[in-house]
């Protein structure tokens, strides 16, 4: 497959653990959590995951990274940096790819780190 055919994929794949997760933390406004969704699937966010998973990924996740990062055809939102964007289309690729594979143990894995992450953030700026 393309890489952005599995983009297309991974971008759904990849909100919905954002939206698991968010589901799992309690009760919120439907408002509170599409604006704590935006900031987790932002061209931003998904280009430091990027770079966090990146050092992690097996040879073969690597090249499909690399490959969705590369895709000719990636065209930004006028509010998205286009570096941001095609690193995130990178991650979209690798977590269609991963799930197309029925291989969601690591999507689940790799999902983990990201958030560990962002929740050390969110601990360093409070």
């Amino acid at each position: 497959m393309s890489p952005l055919t599995l983009a297309f994929v991974g971008d759904v794949v990849y909100e919905l653990l954002v939206r698991e997760r968010l589901a799992a933390q309690g009760d919120r406004p439907v408002g509170k959590l599409h604006e704590l969704a935006v900031a987790q699937v932002r061209a931003s966010a998904q280009a430091r995951a990027y770079r966090l998973l990146e050092p992690v990924l097996d040879e073969e996740e690597l090249s499909i990274l690399k490959r969705g990062r590369n895709s000719s055809s990636v065209h930004p939102p006028k509010n998205a940096n286009f570096q941001d964007y095609r690193k995130a289309t990178g991650v979209e690729t690798l977590f269609g790819f991963l799930y197309l594979k029925n291989r969601t143990a690591r999507c689940e894995e790799l999902f983990r780190l990201i958030e560990a992450a962002g929740q050390e953030e969110t601990d360093t700026n409070d």
